[in-house]
């Protein structure tokens, strides 16, 4: 079994990467709102963090990510969740599309993976 992390850099494009999971069977997902070090420093660069907190809040901007973390039985699924991802925010070596790593799992209780 496999832990498969995400992290997508444009937050409107979730929902199509959760309904392009499921289409291959993932279902079982972990969403968090995130932030990265990147994104911190530019907003601590308009001022003080409290004041960069209440200028996202008057602009709008949403300076987030979503990481999602799901479990699945192997590497052939893995493979497919990239390539979902993929077609839906493209090669993510180009920036700003997102970050994903795998690896595997050795000891594992509590869950039945996806993507079976």
């Amino acid at each position: 079994m496999y832990m498969v992390l995400f992290v997508l850099d444009d937050p409107e494009k979730l929902n199509d990467v959760l309904d392009g999971w499921d289409k291959i069977g993932v279902s079982g997902v972990t969403i968090m709102e995130s932030t990265g070090i990147n994104r911190l420093r530019r907003a601590r660069q308009i001022g003080s963090p409290f004041m960069a907190g209440i200028n996202r809040l008057m602009s709008g901007d949403q300076e987030m990510h979503y990481t999602l973390m799901t479990i699945v039985r192997d590497e052939v699924i893995v493979e497919k969740c990239v390539e979902s991802i993929e077609a839906i925010v493209g090669d993510l070596s180009e920036p700003n599309t997102g970050v994903l790593a795998a690896w595997p799992l050795e000891y594992i209780k509590g869950v039945q993976p996806e993507g079976d």
